[in-house]
């Protein structure tokens, strides 16, 4: 039986003037967005709207705003009840929203206390990122073992992308051996810190504390959690799950293969960007994938 998965996206797709047609043209998203700007602390909606991009680049601002547009599109849709959801990192927070497992309220908060502890965590413990193109996820994962400094696999996007995460002298040596390995594109990310490695520990002890301080309900359908990339239903599940997301890859292409496995063949990317439907379109030429934004 044909099934739809929601797909929400992660940081890197935000531009300036996100969400502003939602606002403009919707009573419900108009009310969310203020009731956002109040929990903020500051009308983050203004930044969205009208921001630079080096404004919408600040990672308590980009995170947020990310899942902002994503969960409030999602709100407005007339049909809102997904076979299954997932969302790549940050996005895992908008999914479950959509799946009714955090309230927006919740939510909202839980990426904000995500998105400062992250920020402490990059000024705190210098870092970097680098795309992989080209090389079976075997040789990344050997050659990054094989370095003494801190490195890792951080987002298995798609067959033949896989981004690495560690120190700045980590990264850039891995970077070195794997152009030597065969690589296409060994391309550092301009992102402020190692995100997805044992660099971010302290973030995830921050954000531990707020995920057991927030309050989670029982989900309307699973959730294909990043660390897992199984279908998650149980709530301590999840909360284990999200707990240790920021120290741990994120399994994009386990995850839409599981998807797949469970009968998934639309997929709707909801929030900003079309980066989620190229991906799956990578991992399954035969699925159907459209976005709303």
């Amino acid at each position: 039986m044909s099934k739809h998965a929601f797909i929400f996206p992660g940081q890197g797709s935000q531009f300036s003037g996100m969400g502003k047609h939602l606002y403009e043209t919707n009573t419900l998203a108009k009310e969310l967005f203020e009731q956002a700007n109040e929990i903020m602390g500051f009308r983050i909606s203004d930044i969205m709207f009208e921001g630079t991009d080096e404004q919408l680049k600040q990672t308590n601002v980009t995170q947020p705003a990310i899942f902002l547009h994503s969960v409030i599109a999602f709100k407005t849709l007339v049909t809102q009840i997904p076979d299954m959801v997932a969302g790549h990192s940050l996005g895992e927070f908008s999914a479950l929203v959509a799946n009714q497992c955090l309230s927006f309220e919740d939510g909202l908060k839980l990426v904000k206390a995500r998105a400062n502890a992250m920020q402490h965590a990059c000024e705190s413990e210098p870092g970097t990122m680098a795309a992989v193109l080209g090389l079976d996820d075997a040789i990344v994962e050997k050659i990054c073992a094989e370095i003494e400094e801190e490195v890792v696999p951080a987002n298995y996007n798609c067959p033949g992308q896989l981004v690495i995460s560690g120190s700045l002298e980590g990264v850039q040596k891995a970077c070195e051996k794997l152009k030597a390995a065969g690589a296409k594109r060994a391309l550092l990310l301009p992102v402020g810190g190692a995100f997805h490695s044992p660099l971010m520990v302290h973030a995830e002890e921050q954000l531990n504390s707020a995920i057991e301080a927030a309050t989670f309900n029982k989900p309307i359908c699973p959730v294909f959690q990043n660390v897992v990339t199984w279908p998650v239903i149980r709530i301590p599940d999840i909360k284990v799950n999200l707990m240790h997301q920021l120290t741990r890859p994120v399994k994009w292409t386990q995850s839409v293969r599981a998807m797949v496995a469970g009968d998934a063949t639309l997929f709707t990317e909801v929030g900003p960007g079309k980066v989620l439907q190229g991906l799956v379109q990578k991992v399954f030429k035969e699925a159907v994938v459209e976005g709303i934004n």
